[in-house]
């Protein structure tokens, strides 16, 4: 009987000690995340001034690209006696018309003619001609006023001279006669063709429509932020307003201005959402001066998940002897609240859940949890088999390490922006250039896949059209 105590005593005293050594272990109930549903967010209108200048220099070269060779044609002499052809003879020169009175710009057409003069009379059916040839070259001085219209710009020309480098002239009964009253008159035959040709080719060459789509369609294409964390930005433009142009020395000036949604993404390069055929162009008197851009910034729980578990790298939690770390960590969305999940090993074995409020530290720039406690489940676990861990001096220090700066992303985000207002040029003989100040950030919203961060972002920027093909 003695011996059987004895024994009993010694396996109890084993027992007891191995309990006191033995980690804890705990199964608290996980607390599900709310059903997948398509993610949706609150969205915040951004609006981009982008004003335009373009040189009037490329105005004078897509006009002579596209007027050139001969430009006015009459093989019929009959009916006024007068057969002709004008040719461009060197390239237009294009300038402000500093006159004072309006938007005006000035045409310098250099030309050659093929004139054929017919002298004579039909009587009783017999023709008596004489038909002179006369070579010419000259000058042709055009006027136009100017205006933008749905984004094309339009001129009404003007023919205000022509200077022939040397007077015609025809031998009349042996002697050289000016004539250049009778071929003066034939000007006019050609002269509202030739006004209607400058204001064609000007028309064609400087309809902005496809320059301005194309430009934005290259802005909008999604593009790489931060390699890190593979953010990228996608702008999806919503209406496109401009002002009259205006003639400022030696460019056109129009304000242009964008309504569009921005946002940015993390993972894999998304869709552009840029969609031409839906774009409204409108005409307006005034756009505000100043960029004003709202970005959506989408955080998926799995990569906020990362960067928590590199907070608590290398911490312990806990006094004495008595200590977890943490291994893991991992996060998702419950009833408006966020559920943090945290994979312990030391004296606690398993997985713990916290819950509280994500919020915005504006000196620290950090994301933090409000009202962080333990789940309910894992309280009462805790209270049970750890009550330690349950106390809230060390609640306190785990959640200490329960946010991220989101600073360096801001900086960052801000520098990658940068490179975009500093001489871009997304497509030739376009380029960008603006400033931007710090980048704030707004609120956080919650949805089932992703925490969104709205940053607001002031600045400026300008387009200007140098060199266009």
């Amino acid at each position: 009987m003695l011996k059987f105590n004895l024994n009993v005593l010694v396996i109890s005293i084993f027992l007891f000690l191995s309990s006191c050594g033995t980690t804890t272990k705990i199964a608290a109930l996980k607390p599900e995340p709310d059903d997948a549903t398509p993610l949706q967010y609150e969205n915040v209108i951004s609006y981009i001034n982008l004003p335009i200048t373009v040189k009037i220099k490329d105005i004078e070269n897509q006009t002579n690209v596209l007027l050139n060779g001969l430009i006015y044609e009459d093989n019929t002499i009959e009916d006024d006696d007068i057969e002709m052809k004008v040719w461009k003879l060197a390239p237009i020169t294009i300038k402000n018309n500093l006159d004072g009175k309006g938007e005006k710009i000035s045409t310098i057409l250099p030309l050659k003619a093929i004139i054929k003069y017919r002298i004579g009379t039909k009587k009783m059916g017999i023709e008596m001609y004489d038909t002179r040839e006369f070579h010419l070259d000259g000058v042709v001085n055009l006027v136009s006023d100017v205006a933008l219209t749905n984004w094309k710009l339009n001129t009404k020309t003007e023919l205000k001279s022509l200077e022939w480098n040397e007077s015609p002239t025809m031998t009349v009964f042996g002697k050289n006669v000016t004539v250049t009253y009778l071929i003066n008159p034939a000007i006019k035959l050609f002269k509202s063709k030739i006004e209607r040709k400058i204001d064609e080719a000007i028309s064609k060459s400087m309809d902005f429509k496809p320059n301005v789509l194309t430009a934005i369609e290259k802005i909008c294409t999604p593009f790489l932020m931060n390699d890190t964390y593979e953010s990228w930005l996608r702008i999806v433009p919503i209406e496109i307003y401009s002002t009259t142009a205006k003639l400022k020395n030696d460019s056109f000036v129009l304000e242009m201005g964008m309504k569009c949604n921005m946002e940015t993404l993390i993972g894999k390069k998304p869709e552009t959402k840029f969609n031409a055929s839906k774009i409204t162009l409108k005409t307006v008197t005034k756009i505000p001066e100043n960029l004003s851009a709202n970005i959506v910034a989408i955080s998926t729980y799995q990569e906020a998940s990362k960067i928590m578990t590199n907070n608590f790298s290398g911490q312990e939690f806990g006094s004495g002897s008595k200590k977890v770390k943490v291994q893991n960590v991992a996060i998702w969305h419950k009833n408006g609240k966020m559920i943090i999940a945290l994979d312990l090993l030391g004296s606690v074995n398993g997985t713990i859940y916290l819950s509280g409020f994500p919020k915005y530290n504006e000196q620290t720039k950090e994301i933090f949890f409000d009202q962080l406690s333990y789940a309910l489940d894992t309280k009462n676990k805790l209270m049970q088999t750890a009550n330690w861990l349950a106390q809230g001096i060390v609640l306190k220090k785990i959640e200490q390490s329960c946010r991220y700066s989101v600073k360096e992303n801001l900086e960052e985000g801000q520098k990658n922006m940068m490179t975009y207002l500093k001489n871009y040029s997304p497509m030739q003989g376009v380029f960008i250039n603006g400033k931007m100040e710090e980048i704030q950030f707004q609120k956080i919203q919650l949805t089932n896949q992703a925490i969104i961060a709205f940053i607001k972002i002031n600045g400026s920027a300008n387009v200007t059209i140098n060199g266009l093909k």
